[in-house]
């Protein structure tokens, strides 16, 4: 094959600074993919990818010869930082094919952005300035980064480009690999970047972060109308304010075609405009005990709509143990009925049902081996209505089309009226076949319980609107209640913490 010789690697993990520590298996089990596996998953139907990859491959193909070479990616979900020795053994590895790989024109990284380790707060940008020492300053380096990457100067200084998704929740993975495609394509034509790159003190809870409407939303739009002529890429990255670490903070990074004061004048009123709107970004939940209330409501009048709750505090997606039981303890207490909880994080329990098989009824101890005094135990009468291998391809938002694997799963009846989905690999719900594969209807459904912070909402919005969703103060390790939350390691001074603090955007903001 001809064409450019480009790399493509990917090391996706977001860090919470309070969750236990994310290990080498953990990394093996949720996606690690190598070489030609790689390159054939990215090709092929039902890609594990999170679909910046696919992207990318997908665009390269299309628009003319390249050689594809395939080193490694790898992700975990959403848990504390990364292990040291792991992540140096990866770097290691990675810095070994990029070597013997050579010479290279290109480098695509797919990235999360908001990894930890345990002995480095920067992993993201020790693995990019890896990559560019390798490779040298004219080999092109790009990388792709969720919109919650805790971006950092390094990562900054080792690329030719960031460029960060649009969407929350992130349904545009695949377009930011097209267009990380196209910006490849361009600069080994010969256009040469120029960036900026400012970092505000601003702390955002992280449902205040969506893309539809809110100050985010806004903040993002006037980053799209600032893209063309000079301007390459406009990405704004909310951060992922639970990672508690010292590069915590909303970032603007604009790059340019060789046009420095372009790209510091976009970042610097973009910057500006977003610290302006700052009391903007809060948080506002429904307590559990008005949850239930309105469930009964619902429950008691069928002329009422369903209603959707989502446990935002202990959502797998950003780090939480996604097994929490007080709001499936207080529905038992209320006796509410017809209402399907999902997930809930709990191997013990899973590899129980699936040894008692379809049909058993038996006393479910949840939580029996969960050590985060946050997960309280709850034992319930339970009937086992459905098993599976958990494995099944996403229909909508998020995970359309890619495969989920959430390891044995079962469905279980509690107390004969409520169900729930518990599964072994800890991953939030994002998708309606999560209940569907079990053979739970969600049009009959009085109300549905789903453990994730936002990525529901472009899995269930046909069913279940803005209007119909409730987000859950409950107990968990990703609460968007940070006035409550101990952080030891993020900057100060940063608002809200610091809520009398001044800022004023910095004069040099070139890269």
């Amino acid at each position: 094959m001809t064409g450019p010789r480009i790399a493509l690697m990917g090391f996706m993990l977001e860090t919470n600074g309070f969750a236990p520590v994310a290990t080498e298996e953990e990394f093996r089990e949720k996606l690690w993919m190598e070489g030609e596996e790689l390159l054939a998953d990215i090709r092929g139907e039902g890609s594990r990818d999170p679909g910046g990859l696919c992207g990318f491959a997908a665009s390269m193909d299309g628009a003319g010869p390249w050689t594809p070479v395939p080193l490694v990616i790898t992700s975990a979900s959403a848990s504390g930082p990364a292990d040291q020795d792991f992540f140096e053994r990866y770097v290691a590895r990675i810095r070994r094919e990029l070597e013997a790989a050579m010479p290279l024109d290109g480098v695509y990284i797919e990235a999360h952005g908001a990894a930890s380790a345990t002995g480095d707060f920067d992993p993201d940008g020790t693995l990019f300035a890896a990559v560019r020492e390798v490779v040298g300053p004219d080999v092109k380096v790009i990388a792709t980064l969720d919109l919650h990457a805790n971006v950092g100067p390094r990562m900054v200084e080792a690329t030719d480009m960031l460029i960060a998704f649009l969407t929350n929740p992130h349904v545009d993975m695949y377009e930011r690999g097209v267009e990380a495609a196209a910006a490849m394509r361009e600069l080994l034509a010969g256009t040469r970047t120029k960036k900026a790159f400012v970092k505000l003190p601003i702390l955002p809870p992280s449902v205040s972060l969506l893309t539809a409407r809110g100050p985010y939303a806004d903040a993002i739009r006037r980053g799209q109308e600032s893209v063309g002529g000079p301007i390459m890429n406009v990405s704004i990255c909310g951060n992922f304010s639970l990672a508690d670490s010292p590069k915590n903070g909303i970032s603007v990074t604009v790059t340019a075609r060789g046009d420095q004061q372009a790209a510091d004048r976009v970042a610097r009123e973009l910057a500006a405009g977003i610290w302006a709107d700052r009391e903007r970004f809060q948080a506002n939940l429904t307590p559990i005990a008005e949850a239930v209330a309105m469930m009964k409501a619902a429950c008691a009048d069928p002329s009422l709509p369903a209603l959707l709750f989502a446990d935002v505090a202990d959502n797998p997606g950003g780090g939480a143990r996604g097994n929490t039981t007080d709001l499936l303890a207080a529905f038992l207490e209320a006796g509410i009925g017809n209402v399907a909880f999902a997930i809930h994080y709990d191997r013990p329990l899973a590899a129980e049902a699936h040894r008692l098989g379809k049909g058993a009824r038996f006393t479910a101890h949840l939580n029996s081996e969960e050590s985060d005094p946050g997960s309280k135990p709850l034992e319930v009468q339970a009937q086992v209505m459905a098993l599976s291998d958990g494995t099944f391809v996403g229909r909508r938002g998020m995970m359309a089309g890619r495969t989920v694997s959430y390891g044995p799963t079962a469905r279980l009846r509690l107390a004969g009226r409520i169900d729930i989905v518990v599964v072994s690999v800890r991953q939030q719900c994002a998708d309606p076949m999560t209940f569907e594969h079990l053979g739970i209807d969600l049009k009959t459904v009085r109300g549905i319980a789903v453990k994730s912070r936002g990525h529901f909402r472009a899995g269930f919005d046909d069913l279940f609107p803005d209007a119909r969703t409730i987000e859950i103060d409950g107990p968990g390790l990703v609460t968007p209640m940070l006035a409550r939350v101990p952080f030891r390691n993020v900057p100060r001074p940063l608002w809200p913490l610091d809520p009398d603090m001044t800022w004023e955007v910095p004069e040099k903001v070139a890269v």
